[in-house]
């Protein structure tokens, strides 16, 4: 399993936004692109993605930019992935739509992935952006 680019580089980014006075101060994606290092496009797409799931606010304007929604401690690591990727799912057997497996009747696996599929986001829900951008919690 490997996370998109766009998934690493949204971690990085609100990593970055974490450490901006806890994430309380708006920031502005050209100086977030700056920082980190990121093209501005991708922060730009990135900010819209995250605006969308919740985790930043964003405002227009003079003064606006964007912030975190929530404090550090309180969005994990399975938020950002999620808000970039979808919903963790290590198979399709685990996202209760529709499947196209072949062996999907037969399958003497398919049970078991869902205690596979939890523990792995259960491990990611178990790291906060607060720990993972170094403020206090």
């Amino acid at each position: 399993m490997r996370l998109s680019s766009l998934a690493d580089y949204a971690v990085v980014m609100m990593s970055a936004a974490a450490r901006h006075c806890g994430g309380v101060a708006r920031l502005n994606a050209t100086s977030l692109a700056e920082e980190t290092g990121l093209p501005l496009p991708t922060v730009q797409k990135l900010v819209s993605r995250l605006s969308a799931a919740g985790l930043i606010e964003s405002a227009r304007g003079t003064g606006g930019g964007f912030r975190l929604s929530r404090p550090a401690a309180a969005i994990s690591l399975a938020d950002i992935v999620e808000a970039i990727e979808g919903p963790i799912g290590m198979t399709s057997c685990v996202d209760g739509g529709r499947h196209d497996c072949c062996i999907e009747e037969n399958c003497r696996v398919k049970p078991h992935w869902n205690a596979v599929n939890g523990a792995v986001k259960g491990a990611l829900a178990g790291v906060s952006l607060a720990s993972l951008s170094g403020v206090p919690a």
